[in-house]
This record gives structure tokens, sequence and C-alpha cells, in this order.
């Protein structure tokens, strides 16, 4: 029970530390949120989308281990200097801010089918989700073997839990993020989070 636990909650973790930044998918939501406009479907969209691609990273990398146990090592290796890498980028932007903050202005999106179609492009015409939740957390997922699925479990819940915060809690959060100390102090926990498990998956290959 004890390993079930720690696996998703690495898993949660993990997933928070990929999906929490700045970017134009979070912005989208957050405005969305905002405004009240189709709120439960881009929410939904997201998670949903997350949900697909993280089992397909799960799965995929963890066939790619089952039919070559030789691949762990390398993908440990890549998956670890990539985590590091992040880790790097984002501890960056606490000492050297740019200033940004996540930008709620712009047009609204106009009707439902706007709402879900922009909210398609943004992640599925993203290839840094791809790399997020297909090869990075497929890669830490490996490295539990067993109890990769709870840990893709963990992962999905925290795309859950995070765009339906950034969704519904929008008019608190907003506020909040609007702020670029607000983002430091979230880079320096990703920072953090990033360069322990980088350094913990290329231990472990």
């Amino acid at each position: 029970m004890t390993s079930t636990l720690t696996a998703a909650a690495a898993g949660f973790g993990t997933g928070l530390s990929l999906i929490v930044a700045i970017g134009a998918q979070n912005a989208f939501v957050l405005r969305q949120g905002i405004r009240r406009d189709a709120v439960l479907a881009v929410v939904g969209i997201c998670a949903l989308s997350d949900a697909a691609l993280i089992t397909l990273g799960v799965g995929g990398v963890g066939a790619v281990v089952v039919a070559w146990p030789g691949a762990l090592t390398a993908i440990g290796w890549i998956g670890g200097a990539f985590l590091l890498c992040y880790g790097a980028l984002a501890a960056r932007r606490v000492f050297r801010p740019d200033g940004g903050a996540l930008r709620t202005d712009g047009e609204a999106a106009g009707s439902r089918r706007r709402a879900v179609l922009t909210c398609l492009a943004m992640t599925w015409l993203n290839p840094h989700v791809y790399l997020d939740t297909v090869f990075l957390l497929g890669s830490v997922a490996a490295d539990h073997g067993p109890l990769r699925w709870t840990f893709g479990l963990g992962a999905v819940l925290a795309s859950l839990c995070w765009f339906a915060a950034l969704g519904f809690g929008a008019r608190l959060l907003g506020r909040f993020l609007a702020k670029p100390a607000a983002w430091r102090v979230l880079d320096g926990l990703v920072a953090a989070t990033m360069i322990v498990l980088g350094a913990v998956l290329i231990a472990g290959s």
C-alpha cells in the first residue's frame, strides 16, 4: 500500500511540475475561467487530452522496456537529462525573471465552438506537450516498473486538479498568477522537483 501511494504521489508531483508553467494553454484556460465562457468544455478537453497522452506515454515507453529491458537505462539517462535541463531553465527564471506572468487579456472566445477548437489546437498542436506527457512522464513512469500505471494515474489526477483549479478558480487565481513574483515561487518549486527527479532517474539507470 505504501509503495502504491508513493508511486501515485510521485506521478502527481511530476505531472504537476510539468503542467505548471507559463504558456498559451494555461493562459487560455484562465481567461476562459475569468470570463466564465465554456469553462467545463475547456477544462474537460485539457484534462482528457492529457490523460490520453499520459496513457500513451506510460504504455508506449513501458512496452519498449518490456520488449527490450536494456532500453530502461537509455530512457533513464535521456529522460533524466531532459528533466535536469527543465529544472535548470526553471531555476534560471527564478534568479533572472523576465517579468512574465499569465496574461488574461485579449479577445473573448466568442462562441463555445471557437473555444473548443482553440483549446484543441493549443493542446494537440503544441510539440512540447508530447515531450512532457509522452516521453518525460513515460520515462519516469517506466522507472516504477509494475507501479508505472499507478504513477500515470497520479499524473492524470494532477492534470485534472490543475486545469480545474485554473478554470473554476480563475477569479481567485487570476489575481495571484498575474504577479511575476508568484511565478518565481512556482518556478522555484518546479526547479527543485525537476532536478531531484532527474538526478534520481539517472542514478537508478
